[in-house]
């Protein structure tokens, strides 16, 4: 009689598993209210980050200090948090109101207060996956630290070497320092860091200020410096959840405010009643797409509208962007900046004031003023807050006087940036499926966006199902190549997508929100390639590359809502 042999685990087991163990891990720190990340309530949360070992945070389980992977969470976390001792997660509780100034991070829209030398609070308003998102990037950080604490504590763990002593006596006396003396100090860093000379100076160089040059420095200064509290002094570092955040979360409170600020605006210009479109993309494509042309048809090179729009997206043709912004606002374009909370910021476009026959788009002769599509654009929404956003917008509007409202919703259209699996940056996905990591749930759907349809437009498309991933600064190789290489067959994997799904099948299919014919449009640009090393998100952005493939989809969704 043969016995089925047990297999060890693979690679991409494992790291199932430690995603798995971290999400259950957190929601369980968020609900018991606060935890020390490097004291014994934090040990699951290192031990599964350093078992999975995402792409992102590159050589977070080795000796020497990850310097890309930090330089990726600096950017999204607020300007001084490597000195804070307590970091507070609140929700929105009246901090703007107070003397404090807001500390937004230049890679992630959140609003961050200093409330002492010891203690940063950062906002929290766009649900889980943003919870999820700040402890994930402060564990890193914590973790890199005490590799830094290791590297210059000597002899009996209270001394430090000389290194040390040179770069606490720049940073505490804040000397200005010559190129000859940062030279010096980036040789001292990079001994203590583990990394080459030419690596140091690099990130001294990303993380410069145009009012601190020295940044680096203090970073890595403080970072070490808290460690070495914590190993010496036992001063543990602590993460805080309020209770009004604990309260809130999961109760769609900003976005139902964020979604009725929406459908007055619509109320107040006569536009409930008329045919809807919502795209989920940037603030610039779609407006460019329509107005640009009428207004800058000078600017456009050997009749190819690429190139004005490449011009556009230039630092320093910010005159021309005005123009553009402010003909819109003329010509039927409605801006309508988010005081809720959400951080998505929205434009209502009434195609009825436009001359369309000036733009490259023609709308049907027969079309009545009102059966003239209005167009909603929503910018981008971050993980399980799609999800929250899309439902509170889909459901039907009541007016002061109790009439009730459902939106003539047509199509929903999302365009994302997102990794890819097949190709590199710059390339273009056309999903047939989302995928929910981590769950059984699928979504399945018809997309009005082909393959065929984008032949002749200078971009590689790529078509399969999609991955939701529960963070994108969670994955590693060995989870992406099993998506990729097994019957799923996944093509890329980006945050929002199944969350927009579920939301719109639940408000067509089920609640009888709006139409069960509702037409959906997903497309997503290659931001990064997590399978391919040095081309992670951790590696940079997209520059101009990313301005082809992200104007050639909003053209394709513009051309079928026409």
């Amino acid at each position: 009689m043969t016995q089925s042999k047990i297999q060890d685990r693979t690679r991409a087991q494992e790291s199932s598993n430690a995603i798995e163990r971290l999400y259950i891990t957190m929601r369980h720190l968020f609900s018991r209210g606060f935890y020390k990340p490097m004291g014994i309530s934090g040990d699951a949360l290192r031990e599964s980050l350093l078992l999975l070992r995402p792409e992102i945070y590159g050589s977070i389980a080795d000796e020497k200090v990850e310097l890309n992977g930090l330089i990726y969470v600096i950017e999204r976390l607020p300007i001084g948090i490597e000195e804070c001792r307590f970091v507070n997660l609140t929700s929105d509780e009246g901090y703007s109101k107070s003397h404090f100034k807001a500390i937004v991070p230049p890679k992630r829209r959140r609003n961050c207060y200093r409330i002492d030398k010891d203690q940063m609070n950062i906002e929290v308003t766009r649900g889980r996956s943003e919870i999820y998102d700040i402890l994930t990037h402060l564990t890193f950080l914590f973790v890199e630290s005490h590799k830094i604490a290791n590297k210059v504590l000597i002899e009996d763990g209270t001394k430090t070497i000389r290194e040390w002593s040179k770069l606490e006596d720049l940073v505490l006396h804040n000397r200005k320092i010559s190129r000859d003396e940062r030279d010096i100090m980036l040789a001292h860093l990079a001994s203590i860091l583990g990394r080459t000379f030419e690596e140091a100076l690099d990130v001294y160089l990303a993380l410069s200020l145009e009012n601190n040059k020295d940044r680096f420095f203090q970073i890595i200064y403080w970072l070490g410096k808290l460690a070495i509290n914590e190993k010496v002094h036992n001063l543990k570092r602590e993460i805080n959840f309020s209770p009004v955040l604990r309260e809130r979360i999961g109760h769609h409170i900003f976005g139902e405010i964020w979604a009725t600020n929406i459908k007055r605006v619509l109320e107040e210009n006569n536009l409930l009643n008329r045919p809807i479109h919502i795209i989920s993309a940037n603030m610039h494509s779609v407006m460019n797409s329509i107005y640009a042309p009428i207004v800058l048809p000078q600017q456009i090179k050997d009749k190819n509208l690429i190139s004005l729009f490449q011009l556009l997206s230039k630092d320093e043709n910010e005159d021309l962007r005005h123009q553009v912004k402010e003909f819109a606002g003329e010509n039927g374009l409605i801006y309508i900046k988010d005081n809720s909370g959400t951080n998505i910021n929205v434009q209502v476009i009434d195609t009825e004031k436009i001359a369309i026959s000036k733009t490259q788009y023609k709308l049907e002769n027969s079309l009545s003023e009102e059966e003239k599509p209005v167009i909603i654009v929503m910018d981008y929404a971050f993980g399980e807050q799609a999800y929250e956003t899309m439902d509170e917008l889909l459901k039907p509007y009541t007016d002061e006087e109790g009439k009730k409202y459902h939106l003539n919703v047509d199509s929903v259209s999302i365009m994302g940036k997102a990794g890819i699996l097949d190709g590199g940056k710059g390339d273009i996905m056309i999903p047939s499926s989302h995928i929910f990591e981590g769950t059984a749930d699928n979504y399945p759907f018809k997309n009005q966006l082909k393959k065929n349809q984008f032949e002749g437009c200078g971009v590689n498309v790529y078509t399969g199902a999609m991955v939701t991933v529960l963070g994108t600064s969670l994955q590693n190789k060995d989870i992406l190549k099993f998506f990729h290489n097994s019957t799923w067959k996944v093509t890329g994997l980006e945050m929002e997508g199944a969350h927009y799904q579920k939301a719109i099948q639940a408000a067509s299919k089920i609640r009888g929100n709006i139409s069960k014919k509702v037409k959906v449009r997903y497309a997503y640009y290659a931001s990064d390639n997590p399978l391919k090393t040095g081309s992670t998100l951790a590696s940079g952005g997209l520059g101009t590359s990313g301005v082809l493939p992200t104007y050639v989809i909003t053209q394709k969704i513009l051309e079928q809502i026409f």
